[in-house]
């Protein structure tokens, strides 16, 4: 294929939820359905391992000191990833084996903040198998914050793939207008943006977002129905009781860098969404407005980033 020529696959699936190994099992499937389609890239939606929070919007997750919720959150905790264990290298092995790249959303626990806190974290791996970012989502929304903890920018970077600079950020991030600008001016322009699920996130972010920065822009949403919260979850019946049939729609679609659709947001349906996306677009549409480039004043508004790691603690030896 042409260098100009990316063919990506969004990979709009529900997790086994809350369960780590089975659905890393369920990703590991999607990237060999996509590496039969000779796929070059492949994307999971946010927080997809092991599973976005339902129940906080569910089970009066604000309820103070509630021994329901610290039993749910420390299983939500046993369930999520920490990268430093290798618990992602049978994914990386697969990008490396099949030549694909990924970006993966997962639920973090880093290791560099103790281990038992909780970062709702992008994972760039390359096409050779190696991670190469992980962006901890710098703000949780709303009722996230009663699980997740804020990230910071040290993921904001952008990687070359072909002739294309991928970025991406997390859900409403999306709608940070910094944290965007950030990227473009690393010279983005294929924007990643993942979601927990429903068009109801993608449909207007996902035009705009490409009409703004004249990119490419592919949003990715998991799938969650009823049906999908194992029984074996703790206080299954208090988080079901509340739940209505489907709490995530889908929604995964892409922009072209003139901010109409390339694959308008597909709902309700699961599996491997396929595209091949053309450079030569880009170039096309920087040539009237280049939001960073020539149609910006940076003697007049300029940003600064801090990419730096957080951390509480620093050791000198």
């Amino acid at each position: 294929m042409k260098n100009n020529l990316l063919k990506v696959a969004l990979a709009q699936i529900s997790p086994v939820w809350l369960n780590k190994e089975k659905t890393i099992e369920k990703i590991e499937k999607s990237i060999l359905e996509a590496a039969k389609e000779n796929c070059e890239l492949i994307v999971f939606g946010e927080a997809l391992l092991p599973g976005y929070p339902f129940w906080t919007s569910l089970t009066n997750a604000s309820e103070w000191n509630s021994k329901k919720q610290k039993e749910i959150h420390a299983h939500y905790i046993r369930n999520s990833v920490t990268i430093e264990k290798g618990e992602l290298d049978s994914i990386c092995s697969l990008a490396k084996e099949h030549n694909i790249a990924i970006y993966l959303g997962i639920m973090e626990r880093a290791q560099n903040r103790g281990g038992h806190s909780l970062y709702a974290s992008l994972v760039y791996i390359n096409e050779g198998g190696i991670i190469k970012s992980v962006h901890r989502k710098l703000q949780p929304t709303y009722d996230e914050r009663l699980t997740w903890a804020p990230g910071d920018g040290n993921g904001l970077q952008v990687h070359t793939l072909k002739e294309f600079t991928l970025g991406g950020l997390n859900c409403w991030e999306n709608w940070m207008p910094l944290p965007r600008t950030a990227l473009y001016g690393l010279g983005e322009n294929l924007h990643i943006a993942v979601w927990p699920g429903s068009d109801h996130n993608t449909k207007d972010i996902t035009r705009f977002i490409a009409r703004e920065s004249r990119s490419f822009v592919i949003s990715v949403s998991s799938l969650m129905a009823k049906s999908d919260f194992p029984e074996e979850v703790p206080h299954y019946n208090t988080i079901v009781k509340n739940a209505p049939e489907v709490l995530a729609n889908g929604g995964s679609c892409i922009a072209s860098p003139d901010g109409e659709w390339l694959v308008a947001p597909v709902i309700n349906k699961e599996g491997l969404i396929i595209e091949t996306l053309d450079f030569n677009r880009v170039l096309e549409e920087r040539q009237n407005f280049d939001v960073v480039g020539h149609y910006s004043r940076p003697d007049v508004t300029k940003l600064n980033v801090n990419r730096e790691r957080q951390s509480t603690v620093s050791y000198d030896d």
